[in-house]
């Protein structure tokens, strides 16, 4: 088991979690949420989904995977109002169509709208 750290991924750290650990030829990713690049939280979910992704593939590739090879997506949203706009965004990155669940959840920070995390393999 090998743990993925923030200073490899290029993040600030997070006292309570790492950004994934790798095993047995298999990436876990903790949850991705859409920070815009300057820190702030876009109003926009399409934006926050697109960061909260992009984010993820930062994670993958620190590991030696990537979008392409994420078999399982666990996706949290904040109102399944937005679930049209972030499936639009997510069929942009997720082409290949991994097995995926969908939860709708309050989250700490009331700004979030969309959290993801995943397994993808790894080489």
């Amino acid at each position: 088991m090998q743990k993925v750290t923030w200073e490899e991924v290029g993040a600030t750290p997070n006292a309570i979690l790492s950004p994934a650990y790798k095993s047995n030829g298999h990436v876990f990713t903790s949850g991705s949420v859409g920070f815009a690049p300057d820190g702030t939280v876009p109003e926009d979910v399409t934006v926050q989904t697109k960061y909260a992704i992009e984010a993820l593939e930062k994670v993958l590739k620190t590991s030696g995977s990537s979008l392409d090879k994420v078999l399982k997506v666990l996706l949290f949203i904040a109102d399944p109002i937005d679930a049209p706009a972030v499936n639009a965004v997510y069929k942009e990155y997720f082409k290949h169509q991994p097995a995926r669940s969908c939860v709708v959840v309050k989250f700490p920070d009331a700004r979030l709208k969309v959290e993801l995390e995943c397994v993808a393999v790894y080489e």
